[in-house]
């Protein structure tokens, strides 16, 4: 049987200081749900550095959840949950309440839809006090572009044209919409950021 284990290189590069991260931000238990989860190795390494908590991993993609639930079995982390399909941009999802939302690489990948679903179901599941973390390259007023940022999303808008780096400003506007407030934004390797919003 073949091994459905999806790889990414960047995971390798930016789940420990993502880990880090999150070890200061998400609650003491409860259930983080990961929108977009991609591959599934943020997952396993997430689950497996927060055995306290519960990791909920989804992804609209069958391929994507076929890895993810490989990782699963391969890997037994007792407290990583079986992956649910989850389109951000959709109005209904198959979770009634999670304790942390947490999303990586997923805004400038996505139609602009995904953001505005994301921040609408974050605005349904959580409750006060709990958080939307949010990583990835983002456009800052006041801040140049970086280089490579500039040239990913000139890349990134070629392949669809309703990709791109998204203005953090307006990010934030629509979680300001749905009940967040910005808590604090961090400084990332390869001119990444971790945008933490939390539930007034």
């Amino acid at each position: 049987m073949s091994d459905l284990r999806r790889t990414a290189p960047a995971v390798a590069r930016n789940r420990d200081p993502i880990l880090d991260v999150l070890r200061d931000v998400l609650p003491a238990s409860g259930t983080v749900l990961e929108v977009a989860s991609g591959t599934g190795e943020h997952a396993i390494h997430f689950a497996r550095g927060l055995p306290h908590l519960d990791w909920q991993p989804s992804d609209p993609d069958a391929e994507a959840r076929a890895s993810i639930e490989a990782w699963r079995e391969a890997e037994s982390v007792p407290n990583l949950l079986a992956p649910l399909e989850i389109d951000a941009a959709a109005a209904e999802w198959p979770v009634s309440h999670a304790d942390a939302l947490v999303c990586i690489n997923m805004i400038h990948i996505s139609p602009w839809a995904a953001t505005e679903g994301l921040m609408a179901a974050a605005g349904r599941l959580l409750t006060t006090g709990e958080p939307l973390v949010l990583y990835g390259p983002y456009r800052r007023e006041g801040h140049a572009i970086e280089p490579s940022n500039a040239a990913f999303d000139e890349d990134l808008k070629r392949r669809n044209p309703a990709w791109g780096l998204r203005l953090l400003d307006e990010v934030a506007r629509q979680a300001d919409a749905r009940g967040f407030a910005l808590e604090r934004v961090i400084e990332m390797p390869a001119n990444n950021l971790t945008v933490v919003f939390r539930k007034r």
